[in-house]
């Protein structure tokens, strides 16, 4: 799977949310002041040569609808991020955020909270 441009990736964003939509669709979700219909064409065209999306036809009118979900997408980036910036590794990840992002304790103990309920579940699954 290829990366995504901040341009296509607002559009896809946009598509999830809407799960399917013509070029209008999209322009519409889009705050003022919005781009012009050519270039969101433009770039819907794009994602599908990248194999994100594909369209149904209505003669001239496309419809356009994800191909890749974006849970999907987001485990991609996420596993990407680690690889290219944190070595490989969760823990320095998770590490940097603590450190840089200033979580609360709060925000700390939610993290650990999940953190447990995802070892038990494993733990479960493994026996």
């Amino acid at each position: 799977m290829r990366e995504l441009t901040k341009a296509e990736e607002q559009i896809m964003m946009i598509l999830w949310d809407l799960e399917k939509g013509f070029v209008k669709d999209i322009l519409e979700r889009f705050p003022e002041p919005r781009p012009a219909y050519n270039t969101v064409s433009t770039i819907t065209r794009i994602l599908q040569e990248k194999g994100f999306v594909s369209h149904k036809s209505y003669g001239r009118s496309h419809q356009y609808y994800p191909l890749i979900s974006k849970s999907e997408y987001s485990k991609r980036t996420i596993k990407n991020l680690v690889s290219n910036y944190f070595s490989d590794s969760f823990h320095e990840m998770v590490s940097f955020f603590a450190k840089e992002k200033d979580l609360s304790v709060g925000e700390m103990e939610e993290i650990m909270k999940i953190m447990s309920r995802e070892i038990e579940n494993k733990g479960r699954k493994e026996r």
